[in-house]
């Protein structure tokens, strides 16, 4: 894996699988763009999503959870409802037991995101709550966007 740019992180290129995000009102915040907190449901909707549909996760059942330990997001430009977005994510590391995602929010079909950020998992026992290796399934899947 080879060392990216920040500038890289706003480009579409960057990105492997992308999920259509829409806009709701009160996705807006005093100043009439969407609200910076509002971006990491953006996230972890987008790769929740990816995880469920690609990589076999449960979220009701399986054995093995995934737990966001750490999230951080850069802003480039604003956005407001009632946008149509998109949300690029790619694996940037990948771990035992955890996983670095980075994610893209792009205004739909643009080349550049307007918010950049890094979103981490580790995976855990749902039942004992410590971590573990991540599943063959869901490794596999995240191998593809890495």
């Amino acid at each position: 894996m080879s060392k990216t740019s920040p500038e890289e992180h706003f480009t579409r290129e960057h990105y492997r699988v992308f999920y259509p995000i829409t806009t709701r009102w009160h996705d807006n915040d005093i100043y009439g763009h969407v609200n910076n907190v509002t971006y990491y449901s953006y996230f972890d909707s987008a790769v929740n999503r990816y995880l469920i549909e690609e990589g076999g996760l449960d979220i009701h059942s399986s054995e093995v959870v995934a737990f966001v330990v750490s999230s951080s997001c850069d802003y480039r430009a604003p956005l407001a409802y009632p946008q149509q977005l998109e949300a690029g994510i790619r694996v940037e590391k990948l771990g035992n037991s955890s996983v670095v995602y980075r994610v893209g929010i792009f205004p739909a079909g643009d080349s550049l995101a307007a918010a950049s950020g890094s979103f981490t998992h580790v995976f855990v026992a749902r039942t004992e709550n410590r971590s573990v290796p991540i599943p063959d399934a869901t490794r596999q899947a995240l191998s593809r966007i890495d």
